[in-house]
């Protein structure tokens, strides 16, 4: 149930009755719902509509139908607030079949994100071709699965999940998806669309309680080999956690079609004080 708490931040009041993460306010300026609420502080955005948000930015920047967003790699500056947001974007190297692209978005002026994606123009490659990522079952395979009910915040509770039985801490293989939309009333692709579910890779096989460590990560980096196809986002994740406050989470992104490409999410690791 969502309460007056979860929703109204300082002045500004998070919708709690549109079927989409963001509502757009003009060209780069976003508005964020119930549904972006993150999981660590109720008053601020979760990175992964965040992360799918700014694909989006990028993707509508100059778009070139014959390049694919191929890695994007994200830097996060600090807490996002849960506020209305501006995103910036600017293309660094042009190219006819190479380009590199920056994102930077800002809440009450302050940059929270930067991204830069590499985009590569595509062609047929069929005879060179070979995966050695494995591939997972697919959603039918795998029982819905309540442990996600671990983390807080709008985001999560808005997400369908399915996970394999023979998880354990450290090691998840789950399907996600959500009924709800990236941006209200705007084409987004498929892409954008994928990428607003990656940063949850670093909630579904935790290491340690969330209550008891915190373990933010503060980087996210995509490498996509091809056009997710819509639908369930796969995560086949392993979380590494050193004994020096540094951790590592490691994912395969799939979609109903096989392996799509990778993540990695760089933590920083600390014990919660106890109250």
């Amino acid at each position: 149930m969502t309460t007056a708490s979860d929703t109204l931040l300082g002045d500004f009041e998070l919708a709690t009755d549109v079927p989409a993460c963001y509502l757009p306010l003009d060209d780069d300026r976003y508005a964020p719902t119930i549904h972006v609420q993150g999981a660590w502080r109720p008053d601020e955005q979760h990175m992964a509509p965040v992360g799918g948000l700014i694909a989006h930015a990028i993707e509508t920047h100059e778009p070139r139908p014959e390049l694919q967003l191929a890695r994007i790699s994200y830097d996060i500056l600090g807490i996002m607030p849960a506020r209305p947001s501006t995103i910036a974007v600017r293309t660094l190297r042009p190219g006819r079949t190479i380009e590199l692209v920056e994102a930077t978005m800002s809440v009450d002026d302050r940059p929270v994100v930067r991204a830069r994606a590499w985009r590569l123009a595509t062609g047929d490659s069929s005879g060179a071709a070979g995966l050695e990522l494995e591939p997972m079952p697919g959603p039918d395979a795998f029982p819905r699965w309540n442990g996600m009910e671990i983390w807080g915040g709008g985001y999560i509770r808005s997400l369908e999940v399915r996970a394999d039985p023979a998880g354990r801490p450290g090691r998840a293989r789950v399907w996600m998806r959500s009924p709800n939309k990236l941006v209200q009333g705007e084409v987004v692709s498929p892409t954008a669309a994928f990428l607003a579910f990656a940063d949850t890779a670093n909630g579904i096989a935790v290491r340690v309680p969330p209550g008891e460590w915190a373990f933010p990560n503060v980087d996210l980096t995509v490498h996509l080999l091809r056009e997710p196809v819509p639908g369930w986002v796969g995560l086949d994740t392993r979380v590494s956690l050193g004994e020096n406050g540094i951790g590592l989470t490691s994912s395969v992104l799939h979609d109903v079609n096989g392996p799509v490409g990778t993540v990695e999410q760089i933590l920083t690791v600390r014990r919660l004080p106890t109250s």
